[in-house]
C-alpha cells in the first residue's frame, strides 16, 4: 500500500551533483533548509533522451523566477554525475542541455528515487516526479506522471506561489488574485 507523503516531513537526501559551474559537488535537503529555502526537487528518467531536455532546459531558463521565490531547484536521475556533465557540456542544438542554472544530482544507488516513490525498480530509472518542500522540510506538493509527458514550468511556479501565500487558493488561482 502506498503511504501518504504530502503534509509530512520529506525524506532527507544528500546526493552528488553537477553544479551550475560544471564542477562536482553535493546537494542536500538539509542545506536548503538551513538557508531557509524552498526546494523544488524533480526526477527524470535518463540523460540523453527526448522529453527530458525540454523540461530541464525550460526550468533552467526560468530559474531566476524560482530564485526570486526563495526556491532552490534540483534535478535528479539515476544516471552518474559524469553522464550529467557530458549532457550539460553538449549543446542544446546537438541534443544536450548546455549550461544549466541549477544542479543535476546523481541518485546512483536509487535510494532517493525509492524514498520519494518514483523508482521503476525493474528498469532502474525514475518516473517524472516533482516535489515542493517548504523551508521546514515539510513536503507540500507532489506530482508523479508517466515518462512520456513533460511537466509545465508555469504550473510549477503557480503552485509554489500558491503554497507561499499560506492561504486557501481556489481552482485556477493565479498570483496576484485573492485567496479564500
Amino acid at each position: 500500500m502506498v503511504e501518504r507523503m504530502v503534509g509530512k516531513q520529506a525524506p532527507r537526501f544528500e546526493m552528488e551533483a553537477v553544479m551550475p559551474n560544471k564542477e562536482f559537488g553535493k546537494v542536500s535537503l538539509e542545506e536548503n533548509m538551513k538557508k531557509g529555502k524552498w526546494t523544488v526537487l524533480f526526477f527524470y528518467p535518463n540523460d540523453f533522451t527526448f522529453v527530458c531536455p525540454t523540461e530541464i532546459t525550460a526550468l533552467s531558463d526560468r530559474y531566476d523566477e524560482f530564485a526570486d521565490l526563495d526556491a532552490e531547484v534540483i534535478g535528479a536521475s539515476t544516471d552518474s554525475v559524469y553522464t550529467h556533465r557530458a549532457w550539460i557540456e553538449t549543446s542544446r542544438n546537438d541534443g544536450g542541455l548546455g549550461p544549466l542554472n541549477f544542479p543535476l544530482a546523481a541518485d546512483k544507488n536509487m535510494k532517493v528515487s525509492k524514498d520519494y516513490g518514483v523508482l521503476i525498480e525493474e528498469e532502474g530509472i525514475a518516473l517524472r516526479g516533482l516535489f515542493i518542500i517548504n523551508p521546514e522540510g515539510e513536503l507540500m506538493y507532489s506530482v508523479i506522471n508517466h515518462n512520456n509527458i513533460g511537466r509545465d514550468v508555469d504550473e510549477t511556479l503557480r503552485v509554489l506561489q500558491a503554497l507561499q501565500t499560506g492561504g486557501l487558493c481556489p481552482a485556477n488561482w493565479k498570483p496576484g488574485q485573492k485567496t479564500l
